[in-house]
Formats: structure tokens, C-alpha cells, sequence
């Protein structure tokens, strides 16, 4: 006889949209390193003179990076202000900043912290999608 879990939390984002976050986070992050592994491309050369001569094969690389960026950043600044803070939260209890048994405190330190910048904010944190993916993990959404 399987027992159920009581769950503390419910969402008003849905674990579905999260997730197209997390695949558009690591689709960015990929593009990302994809980006670097090659090192000829983007290498960093000082002349005699010492001025830095940076190589690269043109903007379109730049520009499918920034149009996925863009995509992500605008699909977080059509959440409504509760979606907005449960994506930080789970963020937060992805990183281990809350435990998921503390997700009401997670929630409340999100909706605190106001709908500031929550794009920048999420985009600027190293490994968002994993963080995401943690967070669902743990609230067993």
C-alpha cells in the first residue's frame, strides 16, 4: 500500500512550462559551450603592440545565441507576478537555499524580492537549468 505525500505547495506555474523553461536554459547553455570548444574561434591574441585581436566567424553565431536569450528572458517577463516567484523559488530550493520543506519561506523571500529584473536575475544564475530541474525534483512536481 503506497502511502501519498501531503504536498505544502501548489503551483501556479505548471511544472510543464518550467520544464520548456529548462530545455530553452540549456539550449542557451549548449549554444553557450558549443561556442568555446572549439578555443580557435574564439581566442584571445595580444600583438606586438598588445591590442586584442579577437577572431570569430561573424555575427550569426552571436545572433542565434542572443535570439535564444531573448526568447527566454521574454517568455519569464510574460509570467505574472506569482508564476515570477515560484521560478525563483525553485530555483532557490534547486540550489539548496531551501530545503522543498520549506517552500512556503522559498515562495515568500521570492514574492519579497518583487518582480525586479526576474529575467536577468534567473538568467544571470550559473546553471539555471539544472536549478529548475533540482527544484521540480524536490517539490515532486
Amino acid at each position: 500500500m503506497q502511502r501519498r505525500l501531503e504536498k505544502d505547495w501548489e503551483l501556479s506555474i505548471g511544472p510543464d512550462t518550467v520544464r520548456l523553461f529548462i530545455l530553452k536554459a540549456k539550449g542557451l547553455s549548449a549554444a553557450i559551450n558549443e561556442d568555446y570548444a572549439d578555443g580557435a574561434e574564439h581566442e584571445v591574441e595580444l600583438d606586438a603592440e598588445s591590442h586584442v585581436n579577437h577572431h570569430h566567424d561573424g555575427l550569426a553565431e552571436e545572433s542565434s545565441e542572443n535570439l535564444a536569450e531573448e526568447e527566454l528572458r521574454e517568455l519569464i517577463n510574460d509570467l505574472n507576478v506569482d508564476e515570477a516567484a515560484e521560478l525563483v523559488a525553485l530555483a532557490w530550493v534547486g540550489r539548496g537555499d531551501y530545503d522543498a520543506s520549506e517552500w512556503s519561506d522559498a515562495l515568500s523571500a521570492a514574492r519579497e524580492r518583487g518582480n525586479r529584473r526576474t529575467a536577468k536575475y534567473l538568467l544571470g544564475m550559473p546553471l539555471l537549468a539544472d536549478l529548475l530541474e533540482e527544484g521540480l525534483e524536490q517539490i515532486g512536481a
